[in-house]
């Protein structure tokens, strides 16, 4: 494939914000999404998680792919914004084991999460014998660890691997390596803190074919450097930049075929937790005759980490 352009290459993040669409309209004071789902635990139990779409100031990076900022602003929320969010979702939500704080970009960056709310932060998580953050590698730590030290229960940090492929890394402008990731998992690790994490299914860059092969070999990475849980998220368009990439047959989006492929791949390994992403899974769907039944294969997948009977469809011919 051709690649970036020029214009491109000379600024990435003028390039990436220009084919941008609006904002979604948001309130500081309320967090975007909450809700409570199972997950399987690293002790093979089934714990309900609470996880949170927190609302901040964008993230600094402006990663090619991310369509996250939609529901970010463009300013640093007051100082007491974060924990009322928290505050007012758990108030509706059932009671969980575990938590997810998300909030499209870095919990470490301080314009985004101010580290003067982490004590009120720690102190509404009371109770759930995990708390699970997002970061950029390079925002690894001393404000991490003191966050952990603020905690009742246990700190797991998701880090963005996104590829191993190193050229297509460099072209998703997030500004960072695989040896960036390495040094903030080994950091983790020192640490006694978990880590998870994020592998994309379908880069740029590469045929269909490469891509599936590339998202394989990245969550081996993710396991040689520490994590007990990857999660596979089908690259997605959305932000215009990926709509510009498919257009110029710079990108394809990744089909069902290629997750159950992937995640099947992740599980077989039996090293560590392999979660197939089902958000906004119906952006997959190519046959209305087995999607359904397909998309239950991969939930099931996840919540046992056994490869489940293949589905077969006559109307598509499709044989998993």
């Amino acid at each position: 494939m051709i690649g970036p352009t020029a214009d491109f290459d000379a600024d990435p993040d003028r390039w990436i914000v220009e084919r941008r669409g609006v904002r979604n309209p948001i309130d500081p004071s309320r967090a975007v999404a909450g809700f409570v789902e199972p997950e399987r635990t690293e002790r093979g139990e089934i714990a309900d998680v609470a996880t949170l779409f927190l609302v901040n100031r964008e993230c600094p990076w402006r990663c090619l792919m991310c369509d996250l900022w939609k529901n970010t602003t463009t300013e640093p929320v007051p100082a007491g914004a974060i924990p009322l969010q928290i505050r007012q979702s758990l108030a509706s939500l059932p009671p969980a084991r575990r938590i997810k704080l998300y909030n499209s970009g870095s919990f470490f960056d301080r314009l985004a999460i101010p580290p003067a709310d982490h004590g009120e932060i720690a102190g509404l998580l009371k109770g759930f014998d995990r708390v699970i953050v997002e970061s950029h590698p390079v925002l690894v730590g001393e404000s991490c660890l003191s966050f952990r030290d603020l905690l009742e229960g246990d700190l797991e940090v998701a880090l963005g691997l996104e590829t191993v492929h190193r050229s297509v890394l460099e072209r998703l402008n997030k500004r960072m390596t695989v040896d960036d990731f390495r040094r903030a998992a080994e950091r983790l690790q020192s640490n006694g803190i978990s880590m998870r994490a994020f592998v994309l299914l379908g880069i740029p860059f590469v045929s269909p074919e490469e891509s599936l092969f590339w998202a394989c070999r990245s969550v081996e990475e993710a396991f040689d450097a520490g994590a007990t849980a990857v999660a596979i998220i089908p690259t997605r368009t959305g932000n215009g930049a990926m709509e510009e990439l498919e257009n110029r047959g710079e990108f394809s989006p990744p089909d069902l075929s290629a997750l159950e492929e992937a995640s099947a791949f992740g599980v077989g390994l039996g090293r560590g937790r392999v979660f197939a992403d089902l958000w906004e899974i119906a952006r997959l769907r190519r046959c209305g005759e087995c999607f359904a039944a397909r998309v239950e294969r991969v939930r099931e997948q996840n919540l046992t980490q056994q490869i489940p009977p293949r589905v077969s469809c006559e109307a598509c011919g499709y044989e998993t």
